[in-house]
């Protein structure tokens, strides 16, 4: 039985009876029942429609069997609310039918006999509810004509027929081009947000699809399969081709479980295009088997490449999820393929900081906050005393959170929930003394120990923020970020106890061991170090010596001329040097030798060379001159992307600028930053977890590239039409 006290039944009940009062008569059937469009205008124009789901076969019933449901019940003696809606008097606003011989009065719900007169419904309302005709005179009188209402009948009728369990399909069918959109949209539903392929299997998906589109027919999980592949293959084609222009490729390896326990290696790309966007396309997702999950990597990423047309030299590094796998698979995949290997920053930070928390007294400190925690997340009555000394303050929203060791994230929440709410918590624990008895509270040195921790976590939390934001993405924000770190927690130890003096020492001492900040040679080698001085924000290189900036400069010149000599000429014309001399052999060059001579015997030219010596530009290649034009160009705001500065200055320094194009492809992280410096599972790791894995390969593969592939396409169509 329909819920007429509900508003949205209520406003359809008003809007379904006559104005002018009297007994309630019922409506004449309307047997010809008018075609509705795909879109009914009554369902346009009227929000408040009933949609009950059940009765669904009514459609079916013979025409007396209309006829006796619309005057009295349904087949099984049991009114709907469709019958109610068609009485004329306005009493019936206030009561529901009960069958044939009752009503119920929806004010007290009390039960009266009814034999098609509203009088005594009339007198109950008077008499126990003081409600008389003037009042219902009062209501509103936007009744719907008699035509609208057959409409909406039929709209809702239809609506209740079309369900998947119904089976009753037999309306106009919807149109083919509409049907196939249909179609498409449901396939885009599935790998966009992440859907297993069973969905159009469930109930509700199935009532809504029935209810927005009473002909469609929902596929099949094998029909949708059939269709994910076809929508695979064309991505991945146009992928493949994408590809093929990149100039250097940096492949990320992340591993991963799902619910089941099975591990998974997602390999995905990341490269600079030469509209200087930057692209993090998956490449594949595979099952491995646990024991082998870190080994024989290298045979998978050229087997993937191979797949995709690319060739191993294509690849300029591989960025591995965790220390674990770079240190498996490091050197075999240098020595194998000349790739070199980098670890997540992500992960690298977590095991710095996990490593300063491993102090006895922060441990013995954290894990009595835990308890604290606990205790309020277990014990009703506590978390009731809790709440209700927040309300009294106004501080309803501050709540304790629980640490998890995956995520060093959390424990400074935590420290901070507690010490937000220490107050309260005390007030708690003293006035529960029996429920508290097993449990510790923090001494006040505890106390003082998360008080001083706190700004020294926060800071660090503050460098994984910086490293989040877009125009920070690339491996060149992370020596500066690094290097900041140090600096600033070394300046809150100096007044901090012992303890925290501890803490970050450790924690420092962790990141330059595995950064190399203290080794010289390894920090010129570090891709990191080199995309720094690309980066046209921090090619000052302030936490490198001046004599280790000389140093990096004279490599990257170095790095330079080598790329440079190994280019074809096709390859490298648009940054070679005028070579017009070189063209003409023999006589030519001693006349243009010559020539040079007669030059610099004149008084301006040995003028210049008397006082200031050789001018170097006159035999600088030209690829060195634009270096040097390049280290002596102003900084750019902190803010701006290096990726669009060097887009609008590729034209100045084409040799730098293909060298960056390589280095700023390095990401940070192994995964987006928003998924590695999360405090809890994100929704791609938790939706993609439950996937089944036979489509979880092509729906993840289209859930990462299908949009970003449109967009590249959007914008090249943009281009050509617009050239200027």
């Amino acid at each position: 039985m329909a819920d007429v006290n509900s508003k949205r039944v209520s406003q359809f009940l008003q809007k379904c009876v006559k104005p002018e009062g009297g007994e309630a008569q019922p409506k004449e059937e309307v047997t010809e029942e008018p075609s509705l469009p795909l879109v009914p205008q009554s369902v346009q124009e009227e929000t408040p429609m009933v949609f009950n789901a059940y009765n669904m076969a009514a459609a079916n019933l013979g025409p007396s069997s209309r006829r006796k449901r619309e005057k009295g019940g349904g087949p099984e003696g049991t009114s709907t609310a469709l019958y109610v809606d068609r009485r004329k008097s306005k009493v019936w606003n206030y009561y529901t039918k009960l069958g044939d011989a009752y009503v119920e009065c929806n004010v007290c719900k009390k039960q009266l006999s009814f034999h098609n007169s509203t009088t005594t419904m009339r007198e109950h309302l008077v008499r126990k509810h003081s409600i008389r005709d003037t009042l219902l005179s009062q209501l509103k009188d936007d009744q719907t004509s008699e035509s609208d209402y057959a409409a909406q009948e039929n709209a809702v009728k239809r609506s209740r027929q079309m369900t998947p369990e119904s089976g009753l399909y037999h309306a106009a069918s919807c149109s083919e081009p509409r049907s196939d959109v249909i179609l498409e949209l449901v396939l885009e539903m599935i790998f966009r947000d992440l859907h297993p392929l069973s969905v159009v299997k469930d109930k509700g998906f199935g009532l809504l699809v029935g209810y927005l589109e009473p002909s469609f027919t929902l596929p099949s999980p094998v029909q949708l399969s059939s269709m994910l592949w076809h929508r695979y293959n064309v991505v991945k084609q146009h992928l493949e081709r994408y590809l093929q222009t990149a100039q250097a490729i940096v492949l990320c390896a992340e591993l991963w479980v799902s619910r089941l326990s099975q591990t998974y290696l997602t390999i995905t790309a990341n490269f600079i295009d030469g509209e200087w966007r930057r692209a993090r396309c998956v490449m594949e997702t595979q099952q491995v088997h646990r024991d082998e999950a870190e080994g024989d990597l290298g045979e998978k990423l050229y087997a993937v490449l191979a797949e995709f047309g690319l060739s191993s030299k294509s690849v300029f590094c591989v960025m591995h999820d965790s220390p674990g796998s770079t240190a498996a698979n490091g050197q075999r995949l240098q020595k194998a393929y000349g790739w070199s290997s980098l670890c997540c920053a992500a992960r690298t930070l977590h095991l710095c900081i996990k490593a300063g928390l491993e102090v006895e007294q922060v441990q013995e400190a954290l894990g009595i906050a835990r308890g604290i925690v606990r205790y309020f997340q277990q014990d009703a009555k506590a978390t009731c005393s809790l709440n209700s000394k927040l309300e009294a303050i106004n501080k309803t929203k501050l709540k304790l959170v629980m640490d998890a060791g995956s995520r060093w994230i959390t424990t400074i929440e935590m420290c901070e929930s507690l010490l937000d709410l220490k107050w309260a918590i005390m007030s708690v624990l003293e006035e529960h003394p029996k429920g508290t008895a097993a449990l510790r509270n923090l001494a006040d040195h505890q106390w003082k120990l998360l008080q001083d921790l706190v700004p020294v976590m926060r800071t660090i939390k503050i460098a994984t923020s910086f490293l989040r934001e877009e125009q920070n993405a690339s491996v060149s924000s992370l020596m500066p970020c690094i290097h900041g770190i140090v600096a600033a927690i070394g300046q809150q130890s100096e007044e901090a106890g012992a303890v925290i003096k501890t803490v970050v020492g450790n924690i420092r001492s962790e990141l330059t061991q595995r950064w190399g900040l203290a080794e010289d040679e390894k920090l010129l080698e570090s891709p990191a170090v080199i995309a720094s001085f690309l980066d046209p924000r921090f090619k000052e290189l302030r936490f490198l010596s001046p004599s280790l900036r000389s140093e990096l400069h004279r490599r990257v010149k170095n790095m330079l001329s080598q790329v440079f000599h190994h280019q074809s000429p096709s390859a490298t014309q648009f940054w070679m040097p005028n070579a017009d001399s070189k063209a003409e052999g023999g006589d030519a060059g001693s006349q243009l030798s010559a020539h040079k001579d007669r030059c610099s015997s004149t008084p301006s030219q040995s003028m210049y060379d008397i006082l200031l010596g050789k001018d170097p530009t006159e035999s600088m290649p030209e690829i060195h001159q634009q270096l040097e034009n390049y280290i002596v160009e102003p900084l750019c705001k902190r803010s701006t992307n290096p990726l669009d500065w060097w887009k609008n200055n590729e034209h100045r320094f084409p040799a730098v600028a293909r060298l960056s194009r390589q280095y700023l492809a390095v990401p940070a992280t192994a995964v987006l930053p928003e998924q590695a410096f999360a405090a809890g599972e994100s929704v791609l790791e938790h939706r993609r977890a439950v996937l089944a894995p036979e489509n979880l390969d092509q729906i993840l593969f289209l859930h990462q590239n299908f949009d970003f592939l449109e967009s590249v396409r959007n914008s090249n169509e943009t281009r050509n039409r617009n050239p200027h």
